[in-house]
């Protein structure tokens, strides 16, 4: 699908939006949920924004990294991993779960999606799951799995706020729920808002850090029960006790164009948050039969800009965690950040298709076929040898 950009005359005239109420806009995450007769939960995390995975998990022995990021490469001390790659220090509570081989991440991967950069186009075609956006087939790959699963049952209904994730679109059924929030602009202004991204990066970017500053504010998506992405996160954890066996959702905040090393701790503070949270409200016997896995729509590029952010790149970082996930490690063929090296001479390589893990973990929790999770599931996608990210 193609968004015309919309000028701020234009974006302000169609919403009503007034300035200030952008500071109360609370983080907006739908949350969705379905049950399964197998045992392993498994929880999908969509970052939407375009994660810098070169930030995340820094390839500090590669030695065109530090050239290309000689900002962002200073002023914190990354923690490492295995002596080429160290991993944000925003992150540093995961680290016991590194330890215990239940977190890791797969480097240099990405969608079929090229070129183009469009948060709108990318995110659609990673929830769609498929090679291209063309097609009358518009589903989501997650309820394509859902789709070739026996006994499958939505839950109940409840709560406020949006309708399902794309990639739970489809016929299987599911249940929505969104914490509550005391908005201030609606999801349809929100929408808006962020078509101004695809003409103007900076305005985009002071969107998404309203958006992180206001989370946690009180009378914005803040209650007695904590800010919203912890609610999501309980509330997960407690349907996921119980029948409920796929969970998705997503957090914003990624679009770091400028002020990455203010801006990005943000969000994987909150990522953090999600996932200590997880593990923490399963409880131990449930935590082992769960994968936890975050994607993101595309990375950003290996230079860092003129403003201290990063811009649209191609390949990314795709983030595991849980009992079931076998962790301890960076995974996928790392292409260097050699100017030969790059795409286009200005991203890192894509070496992987990230629907690849994906599969993977989905035919480790389900047993699945590799020829239903490649036909159908993620069609078009070639798994590949079986890298073994689950126990």
């Amino acid at each position: 699908m193609n968004h015309a950009p919309l000028t701020r005359r234009q974006m302000l005239a169609r919403s009503g939006w007034i300035g200030c109420s952008l500071a109360a806009s609370p983080l907006w995450t739908p949350l969705s949920l379905a049950n399964a007769p197998w045992q392993g939960r498994l929880v999908v995390i969509i970052l939407r924004g375009g994660m810098d995975g070169l930030d995340v998990v820094r390839p500090t022995g590669d030695p065109a990294f530090a050239a290309l990021r000689p900002t962002l490469a200073k002023g914190d001390a990354p923690l490492d991993l295995d002596g080429y790659f160290a991993l944000h220090p925003a992150l540093k509570d995961l680290m016991p779960l590194w330890h215990r081989e239940e977190l890791g991440f797969v480097h240099a991967v990405s969608t079929p999606y090229r070129d183009k950069r469009s948060h709108f186009d990318g995110q659609d075609l990673l929830e769609a799951g498929t090679q291209d956006l063309g097609g009358a087939g518009r589903d989501g790959w997650l309820n394509r799995l859902m789709q070739h699963l026996p006994q499958i049952e939505a839950e109940t209904a409840y709560g406020i706020g949006q309708g399902t994730l794309n990639l739970l679109a489809g016929t299987a059924p599911v249940a929505n729920w969104t914490p509550e929030a005391a908005l201030d602009l609606s999801p349809q202004v929100l929408r808006l808002a962020e078509q101004i991204m695809q003409s103007d990066p900076q305005m985009h970017a002071a969107l998404i850090e309203a958006q992180l500053l206001s989370d946690g504010r009180p009378g914005a998506g803040s209650t007695k029960k904590g800010p919203a992405h912890i609610q999501v996160a309980r509330f997960a954890a407690d349907r996921l006790r119980g029948p409920a066996r796929i969970a998705a959702f997503s957090l914003n905040g990624w679009d770091t164009h400028r002020a990455q090393a203010r801006m990005l701790p943000r969000s994987l503070g909150q990522l953090s948050d999600v996932i200590t949270t997880l593990k923490q409200h399963l409880g131990a016997a449930v935590w082992s039969q769960t994968a936890v896995v975050a994607l993101t729509e595309f990375g950003r590029t290996a230079r860092e800009n003129g403003t201290g952010g990063t811009d649209h790149g191609t390949a990314g970082l795709m983030m595991m965690a849980g009992g079931a996930i076998r962790g301890g490690r960076v995974f996928g063929r790392w292409p260097g950040l050699g100017e030969q090296a790059l795409y286009q001479e200005r991203d890192l390589m894509p070496t992987d298709d990230v629907r690849a893990p994906v599969a993977w973990i989905m035919r480790g929790m389900t047993g699945l076929p590799i020829s239903t999770l490649q036909d159908k599931v993620f069609p078009g996608l070639e798994m590949g040898a079986d890298p073994k990210v689950v126990r």
